[in-house]
């Protein structure tokens, strides 16, 4: 059954309060790099090598989740290359999962004309998936899908396909083949057919969902004299140079040559030298002109003689040229060439032509029968209007809107959005046998209450007041009695995330993600965790006490009651000690007063709370002395931003600012 579709309008007051909105979250630097991310996929899908007309973009919602993912999965820090590479790769296999019908008519066309019998060590992708596995020496025929760079990178990708599977395979192509994967004229382009050996499988990980070929030297570029563009590459490259016309006192000089021969002969040998024996190939080549001439592959380039066959022509353009001496070979020539540095290979398959013949056959009544082979992406808000699935109750799946959704676009019976935003309240709800929390959100176009939903206990670890979340898989219910919107999120529901940005180990690890704020800077404005270089001041102000932490949400224990300030509930075993520490940081623009909890505290402090109530107290008095001038980069955030309505998850309503993160530098 066909889905339907709703439209979506983008009226010129949307427009106009999106440019706005945009314009007071321009410093947030994590926006800034999803809106690098968007454009760079965007312009890696819009280039005229990747046509196929029915890709619907990226969804704003899609790209922060995977970034959000590769910054969980690489707490240590994350680059510009690491992230976009991760998201063109998780796109790459969301698309995997059914080739597009262009691709398969790609390959079945090039299929009809393809008159070759298969090469001996020939494999195929399917197999490769089924094995997850592939000999160095297998050779794969195969024809390039897709080429293109790895978006923030200059690393080139050939997606690879051939006419026996249904599965396509990524090649991370080798630099020496570089300057011919030049998009868009680059001769490693969709359609050329290439032959290849010498490959390693890159098996899957968690961060990559289907295997990839690694890159090998071992590639041969298929021509065919009967395409014009191939015709005149072989003209214009390869028919003014003969074996007859090289001259060693030329290449001596820096000559090159590009040479076209038929592959008279294969021959395998052994050599045994000083250090062991070692593989050679001896390939004899006839040119136009009937002159012959030794093309010798050496230990691991032998793997290259399984892409040639007896009778086809071998296109080569800057062969290493060397003398008989210096090749100690046994040989008429006075000279040899060989597969060097910058040498490339092109070549004509020899096609072995078959005439009919006439046979008479008793039919095989037994036999059956078998028949043989047989959203435009753009920037910006060019767009006026966008399709959406919308189903039979007429609501509407915004999951995959290119968009970021802001508050003041919320309507009635809109489902699968996300929003990021800053935490202005959060609190259980006690009148429900079901653990529910209620969390108001706001962004810089307003805020708005969701109802969180938990299969059993508070799963998201902690999250306070200020922290700045995305949230994704909500649903928004006009409620008739209050005449207001409400959000709806269930932890196991369709799309659901949430993720405390403010609390990511990887945010002051990754300067893409964070702008370098001096004290003096800092806004109780904004809606982000802003990053600071700062050395600790404990005998300005310092104070630090233990207490019980509730290891499921981080949030203190009553220690009269042993009920958890946030969740309401505890059990013994979920009471942890930890640290309450207030403390004043510098730099040389100013000093904050801030505090923090948790890990960030222990390491900040470097001790343990065990490890610390066990010292002497006199040891405990003068701990902080050896704390003073120690340099930490800071994660804060405001956690009494216009907005909370309530402070009660706050241990002191004095200090302003949570250290959400903190590592130590030199």
């Amino acid at each position: 059954m066909e889905a339907n579709t709703e439209v979506v309008e983008d009226s010129q007051m949307d427009v106009d309060q999106y440019q706005e909105d945009k314009e007071k979250e321009e410093e947030d630097p994590f926006l800034n790099f999803v809106d690098l991310a968007r454009s760079e996929l965007l312009s890696l899908e819009d280039d005229s090598n990747r046509d196929d007309s029915d890709t619907s973009g990226y969804g704003w919602s899609w790209i922060v989740s995977h970034i959000l993912k590769t910054c969980i999965a690489y707490s240590s820090g994350v680059t510009p290359a690491i992230l976009l590479s991760e998201l063109s790769q998780a796109w790459s296999e969301q698309r995997r999962v059914a080739v597009p019908k262009k691709r398969l008519e790609l390959i079945n066309h090039l299929k009809k004309n393809n008159k070759r019998t298969k090469l001996p060590n020939t494999v195929t992708i399917d197999s490769i998936y089924e094995k997850k596995f592939i000999a160095l020496n297998s050779v794969l025929e195969a024809v390039i899908i897709d080429a293109y760079v790895l978006p923030g990178t200059n690393i080139h990708m050939l997606t690879l396909g051939d006419y026996w599977s249904s599965n396509i395979i990524d090649l991370y192509l080798h630099r020496r083949f570089y300057d011919l994967a030049g998009l868009p004229s680059g001769i490693l382009k969709k359609g050329r057919e290439v032959f290849l050996t010498g490959c390693y499988l890159r098996s899957t990980t968690e961060s990559s969902g289907h295997p990839r070929l690694l890159p090998t030297e071992y590639l041969v570029i298929l021509l065919d004299e009967n395409q014009d563009d191939d015709a005149m590459l072989l003209g214009a490259q390869f028919c003014s140079d003969s074996f007859s016309s090289i001259s060693l006192e030329a290449v001596n000089k820096g000559a090159s040559y590009s040479l076209y021969a038929r592959i008279e002969n294969i021959e395998s040998a052994e050599i045994r030298g000083r250090f062991g024996t070692s593989q050679r190939k001896q390939i004899t080549l006839v040119d136009g002109d009937g002159v012959a001439l030794n093309f010798f592959l050496w230990s691991e380039q032998v793997l290259l003689a399984n892409l040639f066959r007896v009778g086809s022509m071998l296109a080569l353009d800057k062969p290493y040229i060397a003398s008989s001496v210096e090749c100690d070979i046994q040989t008429s020539e006075e000279f040899c060439l060989e597969y060097g540095s910058a040498t490339q290979l092109y070549l004509v398959p020899y096609i072995q032509h078959e005439e009919q013949v006439c046979l008479t056959m008793t039919p095989n009544r037994h036999q059956g029968s078998k028949q043989i082979g047989s959203y435009n992406p753009t920037q910006g808000l060019r767009v006026s209007q966008v399709s959406l699935p919308c189903d039979s109750q007429g609501t509407i799946d915004f999951s995959n809107y290119p968009f970021r959704s802001f508050v003041t676009d919320l309507r009635d019976k809109m489902t699968g959005i996300s929003l990021y935003g800053v935490v202005t309240d959060i609190s259980k709800e006690d009148n429900t046998q079901k653990t529910v929390f209620s969390l108001r959100i706001a962004d810089t176009s307003g805020e708005i209450r969701a109802k969180l939903h938990f299969t059993s206990l508070w799963s998201l670890g902690r999250v306070s007041l200020g922290h700045t979340v995305f949230i994704s898989g909500l649903t928004c219910t006009a409620l008739k009695r209050q005449k207001c919107l409400e959000l709806s999120w269930f932890e196991n529901g369709t799309g659901a995330s949430f993720i405390n940005l403010s609390c990511l180990p990887a945010l002051i690890n990754s300067s893409c993600l964070y702008e370098l704020f001096q004290l003096s800077d800092i806004s109780n404005q904004t809606y982000y965790a802003q990053v600071c270089r700062v050395w600790l001041v404990p005998n300005e102000y310092y104070s630090v006490n233990t207490r019980f932490l509730h290891s499921l949400c981080g949030h203190f224990v009553d220690e009269k009651t042993m009920k958890c300030s946030f969740c309401h509930i505890i059990s013994d075993a979920e009471a942890v000690r930890t640290f309450h520490l207030k403390i004043t940081l510098a730099d040389k623009s100013a000093k904050v007063l801030a505090w923090c909890t948790g890990q960030t505290a222990m390491d900040l402090l470097q001790i343990s709370p065990e490890e610390f109530c066990d010292l002497p107290e006199e040891e405990q008095l003068m701990y902080p002395s050896s704390l003073e001038n120690e340099k930490f980069m800071v994660a804060l955030v405001n956690c009494k931003q216009e907005g909370c309505v309530t402070y009660d998850l706050l241990p002191d309503n004095s200090v302003s600012w949570e250290i959400t993160r903190a590592y130590k530098y030199e």
